[in-house]
């Protein structure tokens, strides 16, 4: 077997740890044990006792699938060689294409044929939950290739609106991936993206000025910008202009229905912090062809039925890379020794590991108990009202840790976590994207405040604060102050409230136990700094022993 050479003509090479080999992603019990809850929450609602073995199977394949060292070592090349534009062809022809690294690509194939995209849709008695596992673990690779995962996975609501979109929904629902440039009839799948914001008005969508100029009954001419378009080799996009009758949303597709290349141009693309794998373009509408999908003038309404699927996207994402900084740091200090001891059994790394761990799995739970709800919304008109308030409550909450967290986790590895090679540079510049895309914080809390103002969701909401406060009464006073209060400190509320949802998830009691401690009655502002006396060992031993074999 080969083996670098550890004994140098100066020294010899020691006390280095090894970063983690292949990898069984469903053994995590951070993301095994709060699966299960989800199921068994969707089990009882429906009385359908085996949801969860409808899907087991499938997501043990892909956890090992996408744990491997090989595959993830996919996610560092497809990194390292970010995509080119290329606007034209050697004649000077116009193609507006992005060419991409094979790992990219690869990727790609791994996770629309494990049905990243499609299994909520194909397989619906519990498949918005497999979603969330699929996306998470695949998330372990790389977070760039999800993108566009993402937004076909979100666009199936919108595309099953219009009957003339019935191929649009089969292709890009059906489970594979077919990079080439051509008419979607000559492909065996689409993904799709979106296209919305433009420079004057970001998210605010109504400062949108692109027109669609008629062409027929629902067909249009865009003119216009937009100033982020990400995965610009999409098959088609979802997006936004004005019409007589408002702002509406169309579906602008890569070829004209002649089988020409439709006149949307990429001016550039974005140089941006992270997530380099994926291509964030500008573009321009050139009188390209694009169809009305959606009432007229009601677009706003007919694209955030795709915004609350990728705000549950985003809580996914960032939740996996929590929890891969978290379990690769304590992977770290369990194999590095200083001043004679082990790292993680020295007492300030050992609070520090544990604090982080425990975030990360009140992440990932309250994530799954998004993720619940949206698999009940169907048909429970309770848990339909509750998901339009959990899900840009835990989008403001969730997104906005990661970046302190990673950090502190980059910390426990020292200066060589600085380093590219440890792979925690990268995690870093991605962690604060989930908490931009799809609406920053004040718009999370802003929507949040809306949800909470429509009288059947304000009333779901203050229920099962009033249940938190029965299941957990050292929660009670922040509950039932909830409950009572208008929310006009929207961030704190957020806040509070996020807490609260959050150790409920948790169904480990002893997680719940020290959640609640160090996050409701006695909460510090630096990691591993506890106001009160703790059992660190579970998060700890849950973080490590998973991923030892």
């Amino acid at each position: 077997m080969y083996k670098p050479r550890s004994e140098l003509a100066t020294h010899e090479v020691a006390n280095q740890p090894r970063p983690p080999g292949d990898l069984d992603l469903l053994q995590d019990p951070a993301l095994a044990e709060p699966l299960m809850a989800a199921y068994a929450r969707c089990n009882a609602d429906r009385n359908e006792p085996n949801t969860a073995s409808r899907h087991m199977s499938h997501l043990d394949t892909f956890g090992k699938a996408v744990g491997a060292l090989q595959t993830r070592e996919l996610g560092r090349q497809a990194n390292e060689n970010p995509p080119r534009l290329k606007a034209f062809n050697a004649q000077g022809e116009r193609i507006d294409e992005v060419e991409f690294h094979p790992a990219y690509h690869q990727l790609m194939k791994i996770g629309l044929q494990g049905g990243v995209s499609s299994r909520a849709w194909t397989h619906p008695a519990g498949g918005q939950i497999a979603h969330a596992a699929l996306l998470y673990m695949i998330s372990w690779t790389d977070s760039g290739v999800t993108c566009p995962m993402s937004m076909t996975y979100a666009a199936q609501p919108i595309l099953r609106r219009a009957d003339w979109a019935n191929g649009w929904a089969e292709s890009a629902r059906t489970p594979d991936y077919d990079p080439n440039a051509m008419p979607i009839e000559h492909k065996s799948a689409a993904t799709i993206g979106m296209a919305m914001t433009e420079k004057q008005g970001g998210s605010d969508l109504r400062a949108n000025t692109t027109r669609a100029h008629s062409l027929s009954d629902d067909e249009v001419e865009l003119v216009g910008h937009k100033w982020f378009c990400s995965a610009p080799m999409c098959d088609a996009f979802l997006t936004l202009a004005y019409e007589e009758d408002g702002l509406s949303c169309f579906l602008a597709p890569r070829w004209h229905p002649d089988g020409s290349r439709n006149q949307i141009e990429i001016q550039r693309l974005k140089d941006k912090m992270g997530d380099r794998s994926n291509a964030s373009s500008e573009i321009e509408y050139r009188s390209a062809y694009a169809r009305r999908i959606g009432a007229p003038g009601r677009g706003i309404a007919t694209i955030i039925q795709m915004a609350h699927h990728t705000r549950y996207d985003c809580m996914i994402g960032s939740a996996a890379g929590m929890r891969q900084a978290v379990c690769r740091a304590a992977f770290h200090v369990s194999q590095r020794t200083a001043f004679q001891k082990t790292l993680i059994d020295q007492p300030l790394m050992r609070g520090v590991i544990a604090d982080l761990a425990l975030e990360s799995e009140a992440a990932i739970a309250l994530t799954l108990r998004v993720g619940a709800g949206f698999d009940l919304s169907a048909d429970n008109e309770r848990e339909a009202a509750l998901s339009r308030a959990l899900t840009p409550l835990a989008k403001f909450w969730i997104c906005k840790r990661q970046p302190d967290l990673v950090s502190e986790a980059l910390e426990c590895f020292g200066g060589v976590g600085f380093v590219e090679e440890t792979g925690m540079a990268r995690l870093f510049r991605t962690s604060p994207l989930n908490a931009i895309w799809e609406g920053s914080g004040n718009i999370m809390a802003l929507d949040l405040q809306r949800a909470l103002s429509e009288e059947a969701v304000r009333k779901v909401f203050n229920e099962e604060l009033k249940r938190i406060a029965t299941d957990i009464p050292e929660a009670e006073t922040l509950a039932n102050k909830l409950r009572s209060e208008r929310p006009d400190n929207l961030r704190l509320f957020a806040q509070q409230a996020a807490l609260l949802f959050s150790a409920d998830a948790l169904t480990d009691a002893s997680l719940r136990d020290m959640y609640v401690k160090t996050r409701i009655t006695h909460p510090t502002p630096i990691w591993g700094a506890f106001g009160v006396k703790v059992d660190l060992d579970d998060p700890i031993t849950r973080a490590t022993n998973w991923m030892l074999g």
